[in-house]
């Protein structure tokens, strides 16, 4: 997998290119956020101008003729205005908060989600892997990513509506001239000259701002640089909880590692940064208020404007300097954060380059389906070695076959293959004869139950973790628990005391997700893999060390109802127990990726000079004894 360079250099476009597809992902995350957010901008920024607007007729009001029809018509003004504006913000702010509401689980939701439609390859890719923990890291320790969009998008709105209502207040500050001529500093101060002097000025103190923005960004980024390499390290530690910790003191181990997080050399840089430009902006923002205020207070001296006028210009200028600082610091949190938008987006799009067939899997009353390896060959991506060579055997509904051999000869690549997982790098895999390449994958994938070694249950109902679905067959889902040698159990949670009404199935895994939950033993769980297999009901069922976990009595009451389980389906059964193999019709060897041998146990005992006879007799040693 070739990634980007996350810190290249980027034009403008480019930049805003990046930031727009942030803002399309988090609308369809939080739908009309964008439009509440939008209304609540103007209407908070709205707020203070109409406050110093009518405060500034009030004072004029009171310095000239002092009305008090006037004054009372410009409080009234003041007061009702004040509240709807009020009213109005509170209701645009809570149809916003609704909107936002559990933004970082959509926001989980919205990546493992695109997570699902991955090809099962990027999921074992460590780059991929990698990325990904980056990501989260930038998202855990500073918002990084969508969330930063979100946030500094909308300070930027509120910056530029500052600048345009302030301006918008402010002009008339910069046409107003004296009618009396003065001469020295009062006539530059009245002259047009002195507009342009002060616009410079702001031109300045703009430009400024973009570049110790910049500036900042760059700094920032080099030290946030070494956060996200450091938060990868803390995001991969697993901080579980089990004997495990306390007999090998492996919590001494992941504090340790925490401790040297506590005040990594980062936070010292950062801290530098933030500090010099900080400093730099409030020297750059304290001369342009000073020029300002001069400009404003001389104007005022020599009778342009009066004292309410002086006031709101005042107040305006400052909300107008603070707006042009704020969208440069905001251009600059927009450009630091794109890189993790690169990141992110190269996640997204990672390419799924199984091939999606198009045709319908045949559906058939008497599951007739048959499975053909031919000459399959394949190897793993980022490696040169073959997994399989030249691979070919073929099984029908009603098979039983054991698959068997060392460690690393290949079986669970075969299974892998045989789920479509992965496609072979060189052969076929037909179904009834085609090419299963062609085959519709989710129709295909439906033709599996399979019991991986590595299975997954979640802490949600027993019933849903069969089901897989919230809405299930309570009577089968029991069928199946009980098939797969859980009926002891059910009877013993259903008339549980402790379960407080509620039946087995109702009852969550695991005590650390719900007070009435139950606690599994590792066989037990395995048993609910296996009843999850046997619920899905199709054709093909595919068992990976099905009973590794279960105890010599539970295995052989598992394989004397093997045939059972597995009645008019076909059986794939991985397996390194050689024992259990004489349940199976024939049984395929496999040995650094090749399929040595193929028959009944039996027949393959008796070849005395075969790997499944080394293999046997390696492990019939220590039960001869």
């Amino acid at each position: 997998m070739e990634w980007n360079s996350p810190n290249e250099k980027r034009t403008i476009p480019e930049e805003w290119k990046l930031v727009r597809r942030g803002m399309k992902i988090l609308n369809e995350m939080m739908p009309f956020f964008w439009l509440y957010d939008g209304l609540c901008a103007v209407v908070e920024t709205i707020s203070p101008y109409f406050g110093l607007y009518m405060s500034a007729q009030m004072v004029n009001e009171l310095a000239g003729d002092c009305s008090s029809t006037r004054l009372l018509q410009l409080a009234g003004i003041t007061v009702v205005g004040g509240l709807l504006i009020s009213l109005i913000r509170k209701l645009l702010q809570s149809r916003k908060s609704l909107c936002e509401a559990f933004r970082s689980n959509k926001h989980d939701i919205y990546l493992a989600d695109a997570q699902n439609g991955f090809q099962y390859a990027h999921l074992e890719d460590p780059d991929v892997l990698l990325r990904r923990n980056q990501i989260q890291a930038g998202v855990d320790a500073t918002g990084a990513g969508l969330s930063m969009v979100m946030w500094q998008m909308s300070s930027l709105y509120r910056s530029i509506l500052d600048v345009f209502f302030s301006v918008s207040l402010t002009l008339s500050l910069f046409t107003m001239m004296a009618e009396k001529e003065y001469t020295g500093v009062l006539g530059f101060i009245s002259s047009p000259a002195s507009a342009v002097v002060i616009l410079l000025l702001i031109a300045v103190n703009i430009f400024g701002s973009v570049k110790i923005s910049a500036a900042r960004a760059i700094g920032q980024q080099k030290a946030l640089g070494k956060l996200a390499r450091e938060n990868t390290r803390h995001h991969a530690f697993n901080r579980p909880f089990g004997a495990d910790m306390i007999v090998f003191n492996l919590n001494r181990m992941v504090l340790d590692e925490f401790r040297k997080l506590t005040r990594p050399q980062w936070v010292a840089e950062l801290e530098q940064v933030s500090v010099k430009y900080n400093f730099l902006s409030i020297l750059l923002n304290a001369a342009l208020n000073l020029g300002l205020f001069l400009y404003t207070a001389a104007k005022a001296f020599i009778g342009v404007f009066g004292i309410g006028s002086f006031i709101l210009y005042q107040g305006t200028s400052r909300r107008f300097i603070s707006a042009v600082s704020g969208i440069g610091a905001t251009v600059g949190r927009i450009r630091q954060n794109n890189p993790y938008l690169v990141s992110l987006f190269e996640y997204l799009d990672l390419p799924n380059q199984m091939y999606e067939g198009t045709l319908a899997v045949e559906k058939r009353d008497d599951i007739d389906y048959e499975i053909e390896f031919r000459d399959v060959s394949f190897r793993y991506p980022r490696t040169d070695s073959w997994a399989l060579r030249h691979v070919s055997i073929r099984f029908k509904i009603g098979d039983k076959l054991a698959i068997v051999g060392e460690n690393g000869s290949g079986k669970t690549t075969f299974i892998k293959l045989l789920c479509r997982l992965y496609d072979p790098t060189e052969g076929q895999i037909l179904l009834n004869g085609i090419d299963i390449t062609k085959y519709r994958y989710d129709e295909y994938m439906a033709l599996f139950s399979v019991v991986f070694q590595d299975y997954q249950l979640l802490g949600f109902p027993l019933g849903e973790n069969v089901a897989v679905r919230q809405n299930y067959d309570e009577a089968y889902v029991r069928d199946c628990l009980i098939r797969a040698g859980l009926g002891d159990k059910l009877k013993s949670m259903d008339s549980d005391p402790e379960a407080k009404g509620k039946s087995a199935l109702e009852r969550a895994l695991w005590l650390s997700y719900d007070a009435e939950a139950i606690n599994l033993s590792g066989g037990e769980e395995q048993k609910v893999a296996l009843a999850r297999a046997l619920y899905k009901d199709a054709p093909f069922m595919v068992l990976d060390e099905p009973t590794a976990a279960l105890d010599p009595i539970a295995e052989a009451a598992v394989y004397e109802n093997f045939n059972v389980l597995t009645e008019n389906k076909t059986a794939v059964f991985i397996s390194h127990r050689l024992a259990s193999c004489r349940f199976c019709d024939s049984i395929a060897v496999f040995d650094h990726g090749r399929l040595v041998q193929l028959g009944t146990h039996d027949a393959l005992k008796a070849d005395g000079e075969g790997k499944y006879s080394q293999l046997w007799h390696a492990q019939a040693q220590y039960y001869e004894k």
